[in-house]
């Protein structure tokens, strides 16, 4: 049985000091994605949405640890926000916000293996949202990031940061706002929790 952990071998992406921001090029992965819009904590498609990610998730590692030999563990959640006005994003009305949901996932993971478990995960799971997953390539490229230790409401100060220290290496932004949530909610107390903030920026062009 071959063994892989993305954990281990990403270590520079998902383990960034909480002290100082840091530019790093993200290659380019393939994720496991579901959209959706909306307040996450009061946001019944969010709740779903994360329900069926790792559903599918645990279905296509359980079948590549059957049919390939390859076990790896499960990534962090992850998920892009934005809204159609970035004032609104950033000052907090949640109900605009507009999120895509993922899971990186290793090479080995094909779309024909992708449709294979999602069609085993909804007969065995029975769970709508899971026709809304898909497996799709994302290239961050040149981004900054930092670590947030504490409630995801308190991250505004640390993304201030992350962003001013963009602006001081002549750095804009681009795309849209990206945290990986390594620690679990429901096991981890609100202000021991670790969550990556991470934002692709281009050169300022004069």
């Amino acid at each position: 049985m071959k063994k892989m952990d993305l954990k281990k071998d990403l270590k520079d992406l998902y383990s960034p000091s909480p002290k100082d921001a840091e530019l790093v090029r993200v290659p380019r992965f393939n994720y496991l994605m579901i959209d959706g819009s909306g307040d996450p904590t009061e946001s019944q498609e969010f709740r779903e949405g994360v329900q069926a990610l790792y559903a599918g998730a645990y279905a296509l590692k359980f079948m590549i640890k059957k049919e390939k030999k390859v076990d790896y563990p499960v990534m962090a959640l992850e998920g892009l926000w934005w809204a159609d006005d970035m004032e609104v994003f950033m000052t907090g009305k949640r109900s605009d916000w507009k999120w895509t949901l993922m899971i990186l996932q290793p090479k080995v993971v094909t779309k024909a293996l992708f449709k294979k478990a999602v069609k085993a995960a909804i007969q065995k799971k029975g769970l709508a949202a899971l026709e809304k997953l898909r497996l799709e390539r994302m290239d961050e490229g040149l981004s900054v990031q930092i670590m947030h230790f504490g409630t995801y409401a308190e991250e505004g100060p640390t993304i201030q940061r992350l962003h001013a220290f963009a602006r001081e290496r002549c750095f804009e932004l681009k795309g849209k706002h990206h945290e990986i949530y390594l620690s679990d909610p429901r096991k981890v107390s609100a202000e021991k929790r670790k969550t990556v903030i991470r934002q692709p920026v281009q050169k300022v062009v004069h």
